[in-house]
């Protein structure tokens, strides 16, 4: 019997001893957020000041890329670590059985169900737009906790409806709740921060806000505070800055409940967007070509922040990545093995100022839709300096040379790379084909 009991107790305190060396893990995404809309990134009319406290404590990254120029894509690329049209997801999921451009594979091993394995408790707080039903909403996919927004874009920030219906949930029960859907989303976060922060379980939060995507609806006080400090802007503009505003104001209780639960050394936060910012809704994309939409620069390069405190060094980097780098990189750093063969990279080795090797590196972007689209993919595919592009299916292709980390897209004819990138396209094009999407 007192062998039991000993072996039982080194067992649990190898288990505890392991959970303690995780890092809590807290993955913030904003929606739609323009590569020049924090005053980190450059932007001049608006104050981010706790996403640039991130900034300042953690690496920032300029040439970060979402993998495709819209939500559903970008989201099913962070959650499986593989490029969206490998997993079903090559456009925007909706409940428009004539407009919607995916379906979830079943076969898809989501990063929440591989940090369960480790041990984490895990959760989405937010939008999830990557299915309205079983098997495919977020407690189908690995999540112990949802509570959210199942759908893609809402009508209204405080009714929280899309054309009427409320897919406002809790696990899968409709709730209504009352207030900025960004306040709500922060007030949810902060809850399950306080409820997890124990040394004996880690935790993986993926808290996904609405915000800024339209409609801009900003609260009254919040807009009024912009329009008095900025009154040579235009009121959509205004409007933009009081959303991302108020937005960082959220980032920042979440950051402050982290810092009072005593394990702010020991937790991960990661704050990106899903895409480039929307230009037709007063975005800045910085000196960026193009917005939400486009796969030119600024349609798909985002800002990216992670802070590990004690763990990385502040720095900045110029080395591309792309979305769905950070499931390995977090698998990884969990104390797990990364042994899916998809196309993303762990990061990890830059997070820890060492050398990362992405040379033969080729990253694709694509997405399918409807409307003017008629239903067709259009594509991007580069090495890091060259890129291969359409920006509509109806379009040639076209070569860019990207001369540096900043915004110079320049066109070129190099007849060699654009059939090699070419080639490299045209492969991942017929594998991809291979993945049904309803």
């Amino acid at each position: 019997m007192m062998k039991r009991i000993l072996i039982f107790c080194t067992t649990l305190f190898l288990t505890l001893l392991s959970n303690a060396q995780q890092p809590n893990i807290v993955f913030i995404l904003a929606d739609d957020l323009g590569y020049g809309d924090l005053s980190c990134y450059g932007a001049t009319d608006l104050y981010t000041p706790n996403i640039d406290k991130l900034c300042e404590k953690g690496i920032k990254f300029t040439r970060a890329y979402a993998n495709s120029t819209v939500c559903s894509p970008s989201r099913a690329a962070i959650l499986t670590g593989n490029y969206p049209d490998m997993v079903g997801v090559p456009g925007v999921i909706r409940d428009m059985p004539d407009n919607t451009w995916g379906n979830l594979s079943d076969e898809a091993v989501f990063l929440p169900k591989q940090l369960k394995a480790l041990g984490y408790h895990t959760a989405l707080v937010g939008k999830w737009h990557l299915g309205y039903e079983s098997p495919d909403l977020p407690n189908d996919r690995g999540f112990d906790h949802f509570k959210g927004y199942v759908g893609d874009m809402m009508d209204d920030y405080y009714t929280h409806k899309r054309a009427g219906i409320n897919w406002m949930r809790e696990g899968s029960q409709q709730i209504n709740p009352k207030g900025h859907a960004t306040d709500v989303f922060t007030n949810w976060a902060v809850e399950y921060i306080k409820m997890q922060s124990k040394p004996d379980k880690p935790y993986f939060l993926f808290l996904t806000y609405n915000a800024p995507h339209d409609p801009v609806q900003p609260p009254a006080d919040w807009l009024d505070k912009v329009k008095h400090r900025e009154p040579m802007a235009s009121l959509k503009r205004q409007k933009l800055i009081a959303l991302i505003e108020h937005l960082d104001a959220g980032v920042g209780k979440v950051m402050e409940v982290i810092e009072k639960s005593g394990e702010a050394d020991n937790t991960l936060i990661v704050f990106t967007s899903d895409n480039g910012g929307a230009l037709q809704y007063g975005a800045n994309n910085g000196l960026l070509k193009g917005g939400k939409g486009d796969l030119y620069e600024g349609g798909i390069r985002i800002p990216c922040v992670v802070r590990w405190s004690g763990k990385i060094k502040p720095d900045t980097v110029t080395q591309a990545i792309m979305l769905m780098d950070f499931y390995p990189t977090l698998v990884e750093l969990a104390g797990g093995k990364y042994q899916q063969k998809h196309s993303s990279l762990s990061i990890g080795n830059l997070l820890k100022g060492e050398s990362f090797n992405s040379e033969n590196r080729e990253m694709v972007f694509m997405r399918r839709e409807g409307h003017r689209y008629g239903g067709r993919a259009y594509y991007a595919i580069s090495n890091g300096e060259y890129k291969l592009m359409q920006n509509s299916p109806f379009e040639p292709y076209q070569l860019i040379r990207i001369i540096d980390t900043s915004s110079v897209e320049i066109p070129v004819e190099n007849a060699i790379i654009k059939k090699e990138l070419w080639k490299k396209l045209m492969k991942h094009i017929q594998n991809s084909g291979h993945m049904p999407w309803m």
